[in-house]
């Protein structure tokens, strides 16, 4: 369906209205565009079960040239020279860009026939078939396979699967808490003196009471009730008591362990 217009300057379709702009006989700064676009999506309104897409769009694409001409004219510093040459002529660009682009997709093509006829040039084709006589049997897929072994598999086969299960034998159960230790470590500490970690955890045999102490250790030096000391790279930690450390308070001690 053709789109009509009527405004006091013009009365036709809306594709004549554009190619006057375009052809300088009518001025677009004598068209308003809102009432045009009232009337276009009132049209729709009554017609909208059975509108085209192609037709609305192309209503889309006429409007914004009109609208992009009309603000290009209200705009100021607009350069010299013709207002609008930019838009004369681009129903020709159109159909000039597509032949460009359908020459280019011939093109394409031709060069990939060429690359087929140059690698079917290098083939030779099998002119000769099967001597006579010449049968191809299917092998034997139980050939060397005792009744046993068939008897066998069936009953892998068929028998129950056992219950999958999840063992916890790698899951270390905590014996000891953080808090725990360093209220054990508050109590004998003061009495050792200086010593190292590794005397500090001699006697103890599971890896998680070793992590433990570690960690209690570095808790008692940020409250500053000891001191740490390393005297080379990779050499003995050394932990030392300070009596004059603050108070220590086991309840955040609790929540740095949780």
């Amino acid at each position: 369906m053709t789109f009509v217009v009527t405004t006091p300057a013009f009365s036709g379709p809306m594709d004549l209205l554009l190619h006057l702009i375009n052809s300088h006989e009518l001025d677009i700064l004598d068209i308003p565009l809102s009432p045009l676009v009232d009337e276009y999506i009132a049209t729709v309104k009554e017609r909208l079960p059975e509108v085209d897409v192609e037709e609305l769009s192309g209503f889309l694409l006429v409007a914004a040239i009109l609208l992009e001409m009309k603000s290009a004219q209200l705009l100021p510093g607009r350069r010299e020279g013709d207002a609008d040459e930019e838009f004369i002529g681009w129903e020709e660009r159109d159909v000039l860009l597509a032949r460009l682009l359908e020459l280019r997709t011939y093109a394409a093509l031709a060069d990939s026939f060429v690359s087929l006829f140059d690698a079917a040039s290098r083939r030779v084709s099998r002119v000769a078939g099967l001597n006579e006589g010449f049968t191809v049997e299917a092998p034997d897929l139980l050939a060397g396979v005792a009744p046993s072994q068939i008897a066998a598999a069936y009953l892998r086969a068929v028998a129950d699967k056992p219950t999958p299960s999840v063992t916890l034998h790698h899951v270390t159960v905590d014996a000891v808490t953080v808090a725990d230790t360093v209220r054990s470590l508050v109590e004998w500490l003061p009495a050792r003196g200086r010593l190292t970690f590794r005397e500090l955890t001699a006697a103890l045999t599971e890896r998680i009471e070793i992590i433990v102490h570690f960690l209690a250790v570095l808790e008692l030096c940020k409250t500053g009730h000891v001191s740490l000391g390393q005297g080379s790279t990779f050499g003995e930690l050394e932990i030392e008591w300070v009596p004059d450390g603050d108070v220590l308070s086991l309840e955040m001690v609790d929540v740095y362990e949780g």
